[in-house]
């Protein structure tokens, strides 16, 4: 005979995993247009370069703090056009999960959430400097992940990423 939880099998709320938004906010924010006004006088055949970055924090409890950094900076032809720069936070109430679940969690799923956010307000903020619009493409966190954590595991620096 198996021995049966006393719960009749079902997880209590201790034990069940949970996930929750608590909320998501601007951290940074920085937008410069060096070379404006002139720039606008000029044919516009912009080149973007995009660099991102994550980083997480444990806060008190169960709560987690995520920030995504997106640094974006357009060229047209040799000069700089406009660097903007958001970083987008949230806070994260995660429970119940495994260390392996939790990195993931942080490294991918948080950043997913918390992308569509700093793409807007990156946009916004573009088009307020009177520059035409800059919808970025989306960004596949967890191919990024995987890739983080492959490279940490081929250097031994550990085995998950936080």
């Amino acid at each position: 005979m198996t021995d049966q939880p006393t719960n009749g099998g079902v997880a209590t709320e201790d034990e069940a995993p949970q996930f929750s938004l608590q909320r998501i906010y601007v951290r940074d924010l920085s937008f410069e247009a060096p070379k404006s006004p002139a720039i606008f006088r000029q044919e516009w055949t912009p080149s973007v370069s995009l660099d991102l970055n994550t980083r997480q924090k444990s806060l008190e409890g169960d709560f987690h703090e995520v920030v995504l950094t997106l640094s974006v900076t357009v060229n047209n032809g040799d000069e700089v056009a406009f660097i903007v720069e958001v970083q987008q936070a949230g806070i994260f109430l995660i429970k119940g999960l495994d260390a392996a679940a939790m990195s993931h969690t942080l490294g991918a799923f948080c950043p997913n959430i918390l992308f569509p956010y700093a793409r807007e307000t990156i946009d916004s903020l573009v088009v307020r400097g009177s520059f035409p619009a800059l919808m970025l493409a989306p960004v596949n966190f967890d191919a990024l992940y995987a890739q983080e954590l492959a490279r940490m595991q081929e250097s031994g620096e550990g085995q998950t990423v936080q």
